[in-house]
């Protein structure tokens, strides 16, 4: 029996966004400034080099408890579990996605079916890094022989700001 997930916007949470949605769309930003003076710190987040800024946003207290329930309901965490596990989450294809094989490093492990997938991953990044690396440097030859042009157009096509 194949397994099914409940469309998004059938859930409680999701009709409940919805009609947040529709109140939040009559608020003006200067009015949540004006109401939370520290609105363009505390909606804020910084990690991994990334700053995120959704102050400037009509998100409130209730979209966040809004977000998190909806998250809730629709077993997120449940699914990311079941991700980091390898478990079969890719139910079109009926396999486990290996979002979280592709990002470990060489030594990592992930076992699916049994087996650790982690080196087999790391052989396809290694033979795309290979090919990437011939193709920027010319020794990759198209079917005339010649090296493919991208590697001498990609500096020309940038911005000569970023030359």
């Amino acid at each position: 029996m194949k397994a099914t997930i409940k469309p998004l916007t059938d859930l409680k949470a999701w009709k409940a966004l919805e009609r947040h949605c529709t109140r939040a769309k009559e608020t003006q930003l200067r009015e949540l400034f004006a109401a939370e003076p520290n609105r363009g710190t505390r909606l804020t987040a910084e990690a991994a080099g990334l700053f995120l800024d959704y102050s400037k946003n009509r998100v409130t207290n209730e979209t966040l408890k809004l977000l998190l329930q909806l998250a809730k309901e629709s077993g997120l965490r449940a699914g990311i579990d079941a991700m980091f596990r390898g478990d079969k989450i890719n139910l079109t294809e009926n396999r486990a996605v290996l979002h979280v094989a592709l990002r470990a490093p060489k030594g990592a492990s992930m076992i699916v079916d049994g087996k650790n997938v982690v080196p087999e991953v790391h052989a396809v990044l290694d033979k795309l890094a290979a090919f990437s690396k011939r193709v920027r440097n010319g020794a990759w030859k198209g079917h005339s022989g010649n090296a493919s042009e991208t590697s001498s157009t990609s500096a020309s096509a940038a911005p000569t700001s970023a030359r």
